[in-house]
């Protein structure tokens, strides 16, 4: 009792002390008004008077100084203002029994293989309501996965999202300082940013960043780049987070364990928010990012996921456990 009791009074005193550091300002400067006020106007006079000049212009110089200095190297605060997640249309649903029978179709995925992925399926968790792409309502499916087919989910994800945050917001695109958008395994030419930026005629100097290749750690990871570069734009700037992946050019069509996760449990989706340093309207403030990098010296961290091309001429991504 007594163990858990000092546990609770330490975690009480370091959020407090949190408080006061991140506060520190606002400290120092209520100290200094309430003395002052205890000191009353004709005592602080007086005491103003008999200070020699180069004593009142430090007395003055050295506090604006500081503060001056605290608000240029103290974090801005950082909020999400909203978001928004992709709606799948209904018609894009493909239950386990369809994804399965479609799959049969494919005649370089043997019998063994189908009925790993039945039973992965079976134990994923995933719903009957989930969806696919356009390609993979076509049989079979592989020769549907074309470069077209894949910019045409990636537009449908992304632009309606960005349209519903948009909407939702009210924030034009002429108010967007900077996009980030993270997407692993699909990265065209034009880029995937260009394409956002092109579609929505946004700002000539807007910053766009592409991050591609990261896995799914690249939705914090962008977050984080979001964060910093609300630290360095005038205050009050707004930057445009979008998170997706798009899975129509990664169908797999051979029988490697690792390579079929992806096709049974990857399925259709994409978020956008808008962060910024304004608190007006913004709905949380970012608090934390917290993000441990162990790729340098854990090698099954480093190939957790991988595109391969195997010896048949076949290739895919690889998911393994670390």
């Amino acid at each position: 009792m007594s163990l858990k009791v000092s546990k609770r009074s330490s975690m009480g005193l370091k959020a407090v002390y949190q408080h006061i550091v991140d506060n520190i300002l606002a400290v120092v400067t209520t100290s200094c008004l309430v003395a002052m006020v205890r000191l009353g106007p004709a005592e602080l006079i007086n005491w103003l008077r008999e200070l020699p000049p180069a004593h009142l212009f430090l007395a003055g110089f050295v506090p604006a100084a500081a503060a001056t200095l605290y608000l240029m190297l103290h974090p801005r605060a950082v909020y999400l203002i909203d978001y928004a997640c992709f709606d799948t249309r209904p018609l894009a649903r493909v239950p386990m029994a369809s994804f399965i029978e479609y799959t049969k179709h494919t005649t370089t995925i043997d019998e063994r293989s189908i009925r790993f992925m039945s039973r992965l399926l079976e134990r994923s968790g995933l719903g009957e309501e989930t969806c696919l792409p356009a390609a993979h309502h076509y049989v079979p499916t592989h020769k549907y996965c074309t470069l077209g087919n894949a910019r045409a989910e990636f537009e449908l994800v992304v632009f309606s999202t960005i349209d519903d945050l948009l909407a939702k917001t009210g924030v034009s695109p002429d108010a967007i300082d900077a996009l980030v958008l993270n997407c692993s395994l699909f990265c065209p030419t034009p880029s995937l940013v260009d394409i956002i930026v092109n579609k929505y005629n946004l700002r000539s100097d807007v910053r766009s960043i592409n991050l591609s290749g990261m896995g799914c750690s690249a939705g914090l990871i962008a977050v984080g780049l979001a964060r910093n570069l609300l630290q360095v734009l005038p205050q009050g700037s707004r930057v445009l987070v979008v998170s997706t992946e798009t899975i129509t050019p990664n169908y797999y069509v051979g029988n490697e364990r690792a390579m079929l996760l992806p096709n049974c449990l990857f399925r259709v989706g994409g978020v956008a928010a808008i962060l910024s340093t304004s608190p007006v309207n913004a709905r949380f403030r970012l608090k934390h990012v917290v993000r441990t990098l162990t790729g340098a010296n854990d090698d099954s961290a480093y190939g957790a996921c991988s595109r391969k091309r195997m010896t048949k001429g076949t290739s895919g991504s690889t998911s393994a456990r670390t």
